[in-house]
């Protein structure tokens, strides 16, 4: 059962989560959506203890293809950055909001960027490319996320403004325009940069919110560098660029590290886990 604990922890932790916003906010949506999260994860981190390679491709499309198709084109929910600004806006604690707050501002203290790896809609098409190992060295572009972050926020801001009317409906028609073309330019950056994680490294706006709680991460992957004999498998394997074969949290691009547990798998002495 050792093997399961973390799934069961994860499990355990988006059901006090579902619950509590279920109570709160008398809804049952709420038990619903954070209860098959959850479960999806829980599943995913079962089946990866187990050896099974799909299991992280699984969760993504369960977790991703719900967020996008169900909350997004069903229930016309803008889960994208400027649908937490329209609601933070509206001062409405709900849709975005709690999705931000639970996934990508407080969430990170235990799991990282754990989103990025397991749930992101827009990875999980960025995944099956063909550039799973960055080809070349991680490129000075990081500034770019911050402008797209800008941008999102002075946008929804100047609707505000204006007073523009059906924002809803604007809203909603941002989240299908923004969705096409994060595809569109990921997949270009994966084929020029050859590298399917380009999009996430420069472009996209979330990490903003990702960096600095993930830097505290409970969840994270851990280095014995008494074991390791910096063969440098890890560091060709990981999506992200991060310097993995090191434990100290200021490691490079330690707060990048997707949870993909890559490393671990190609490390000949065991020394990641």
């Amino acid at each position: 059962m050792k093997k399961y604990l973390m799934s069961m922890l994860l499990f355990v932790i988006f059901e006090i989560v579902a619950v509590s916003l279920w109570i709160s906010m008398d809804n049952l949506f709420y038990l619903f959506n954070f209860t098959y999260i959850g479960g999806c994860i829980a599943i995913g981190f079962a089946l990866f203890a187990n050896g099974k390679k799909y299991a992280r491709c699984l969760v993504q499309f369960a977790v991703g293809s719900y967020m996008l198709i169900y909350l997004g084109l069903i229930c016309q929910e803008n889960m994208q950055i400027e649908g937490f600004w329209y609601y933070l806006f509206l001062g409405v604690f709900e849709a975005a909001t709690i999705h931000y707050a639970v996934a990508k501002i407080f969430g990170p203290l235990i799991f990282g960027r754990g989103w990025c790896g397991y749930a992101c809609w827009t990875a999980m098409i960025l995944d099956v490319l063909p550039y799973k190992k960055p080809k070349e060295s991680r490129k000075k572009l990081e500034f770019i996320r911050h402008i797209i972050f800008v941008l999102a926020l002075v946008l929804v801001s100047v609707l505000f403004i204006i007073k523009v009317t059906n924002l809803e409906k604007i809203m909603f028609w941002l989240f299908i325009g923004g969705n096409l073309l994060y595809y569109v330019i990921g997949i270009i950056l994966a084929f020029i940069f050859k590298d399917n994680r380009a999009f996430c490294k420069y472009v996209c706006p979330i990490t903003v919110f990702l960096k600095p709680m993930s830097y505290y991460s409970i969840l994270r992957v851990h280095c014995n560098e008494d074991k390791c004999i910096h063969c440098g498998k890890c560091l060709k394997v990981c999506p992200m660029n991060v310097e993995v074969n090191k434990e100290s949290r200021s490691r490079k691009n330690g707060t990048e590290c997707v949870l993909c547990y890559e490393c671990t798998k190609e490390c000949p002495v065991k020394a990641l886990h």
